[in-house]
């Protein structure tokens, strides 16, 4: 469980529903965990509580306000989201993506994420830059050998060469949100965020290797999500089963 927490970044609730998933029954509650790392109980060697809280998602952050003002600027869509497929709205197939870059540093390389909407499943690369060019070749080398059935990305200017991923990949249908909804596209936004716990903001991407990310991807693949009954996106994107706990 420590190992969970502390080296997975998995979450107390995470860590006891994937146990009552595998086990079959309530090994250790939610209240527990936390009581337990409040308590001192789950620091490591030369660590001390706050540290160990440190490593839970949320720790007193600000949110962004739902209604704070849009200040990019606008691209030429192609399909609006109410024009999406069925099995992309009820999450029922794999290979409907959701879109979005994970900046570091301004004017830097940024990540490039792509989220499935039925597996949370995620594939994420480096662009060297966050403008519209490398954006989209790197989606393009993500996507290709991928199932892919339609991307919904966020309307950001990083996103206005989707014409040519739909062109280069033989029709890729792209559906893109309403203005000021980033919950539209929620499982990619929840997936940046405990994405962030690897790279902070204000983190320079540029010098991190493609192995390193790749290592953290693999790990975010892995962690039991309560959407999916917790079980993991690899699981679920695959239909594997896999004992973790």
């Amino acid at each position: 469980m420590k190992h969970r927490l502390l080296e997975c970044q998995w979450s107390p609730e995470e860590i006891a529903g994937r146990l009552r998933a595998e086990y079959g029954k309530c090994v250790i509650s939610t209240t527990t965990i936390y009581r337990a790392i409040y308590s001192g109980w789950l620091n490591a060697p030369k660590a001390s509580t706050a540290s160990v809280i440190k490593k839970l998602r949320h720790r007193g952050k600000r949110r962004r306000k739902r209604s704070a003002d849009e200040k990019r600027g606008k691209i030429q869509i192609s399909h609006d989201i109410t024009e999406r497929p069925v099995g992309a709205e009820n999450r029922s197939e794999i290979g409907h993506w959701e879109a979005d870059t994970v900046v570091g540093q301004q004017g830097k390389a940024c990540l490039v994420t792509l989220v499935d909407r039925k597996s949370r499943y995620l594939m994420c690369g480096k662009a060297d830059k966050k403008n519209a060019q490398a954006v989209s070749r790197t989606m393009i080398d993500l996507l290709i050998g991928a199932k892919a059935l339609s991307v919904t990305p966020d309307r950001g200017k990083e996103f206005a060469r989707h014409a040519d991923v739909t062109e280069y990949l033989d029709g890729l249908p792209f559906y893109f949100p309403q203005p000021h909804q980033p919950w539209q596209r929620g499982s990619n936004e929840n997936t940046n965020g405990l994405l962030r716990e690897y790279f902070p903001k204000g983190k320079d991407i540029t010098e991190i290797s493609d192995d390193y990310i790749q290592r953290k991807v693999a790990m975010m693949n892995l962690r039991p999500r309560k959407c999916l009954n917790y079980k993991t996106p690899y699981e679920v994107h695959f239909e594997k089963v896999l004992h973790l706990a």
